[in-house]
């Protein structure tokens, strides 16, 4: 099977490429970067180089593939130019243009948990909308997948843990959350690809549900804090401190509305009455150890 893999050599595409080598798949990986070239080669896969917003180079790449891995590429929160939605509808308009032109019948592609829902999610609704563009597509199999919150986005906590001592967000202390490893998600898509196409189906990909309070408790037992805490604050008070940090108020609002619908539990809704049959292999646990390494840097 030939196969086309977004995302360079990100969280999820480096052991989706790997994964799908290692089967004997021919596989094409698209990078912005030209030094990530020797390093897809070194994976056994092809590089494309080029950007997901040009549907010409995305066309030309897709075109006699026997399916593709389409993702929205991470972009710098503190850019004070960037607008969010517009790059999600212009990267998502870019990838169904390349499929309609270039013939391709089997999609999988990343979104997530929440996209079920057209407001109130904050930074999510950009996946919303990216599925729904997807789905106008005729004469295409796609599976949308919906990983839940990553454990490597509690990265973010290390500096606060250190300068105050605990965790602190507009969600968590008694929330239960699904938290999902890249590993995990990156096995789950290779399974779609392999998997007989429908024509649309969605598929949700967690790796173990835990409170705040239990996620506080595993991540400061590895940093040598046993007792740490996870704290509710305000919507206000996170907004403020997200500006603080120097993130754009457009920014900062986004992420403040996803986190308060996590708060709720609405986010996981969907989530919810669809659980995944099977959890992923890597828990937290796992990931502490990550955590700590980061938490004990210089």
């Amino acid at each position: 099977m030939k196969t086309i893999i977004t995302g360079s050599l990100g969280h999820i595409s480096k052991p989706l490429t790997e994964t799908l080598v290692q089967k004997g798949h021919a596989v094409t990986v698209i990078s912005s970067k030209p030094e990530k070239q020797a390093d897809i080669e070194a994976l056994g896969a092809t590089a494309a180089i080029g950007s997901v917003e040009d549907a010409d180079f995305l066309t030309a790449t897709f075109t006699g593939a026997d399916a593709v891995y389409t993702m929205l590429p991470p972009h710098d929160f503190f850019d004070p130019k960037l607008d969010l939605m517009a790059y999600y509808h212009r990267v998502g308009n870019n990838y169904a243009q390349a499929i309609r032109r270039s013939g391709v019948k089997r999609v999988v592609h990343l979104s997530s948990v929440g996209a079920h829902l057209d407001k109130g999610t904050g930074l999510i609704l950009g996946h919303h909308d990216v599925e729904r563009i997807l789905d106008e597509l005729s004469g295409v199999a796609i599976t949308h997948m919906r990983p839940t919150a990553f454990y490597y986005n509690l990265l973010s906590f290390v500096p606060a843990v250190k300068n105050t001592g605990v965790i602190a967000s507009n969600y968590g202390a008694e929330d239960r959350v699904p938290w999902v490893s890249p590993i995990d998600i990156a096995a789950a898509v290779a399974e779609e690809l392999e998997t007989p196409p429908v024509d649309r189906k969605v598929r949700y990909v967690a790796s173990e549900e835990l409170t705040g309070n239990e996620v506080a408790g595993i991540l400061g037992t590895a940093i040598g804090k046993p007792d740490l805490k996870w704290i509710v604050v305000t919507n206000e008070q996170m907004q403020s401190a997200l500006e603080g940090f120097g993130m754009p108020k457009q920014i900062a609002a986004g992420l403040v509305e996803m986190n308060a619908c996590m708060h709720t539990g609405k986010l996981f809704g969907d989530y919810n009455l669809n659980r995944p049959q099977v959890m992923g292999k890597i828990k937290l646990s796992d990931f502490a150890k990550e955590f700590a390494a980061a938490f004990n840097q210089n």
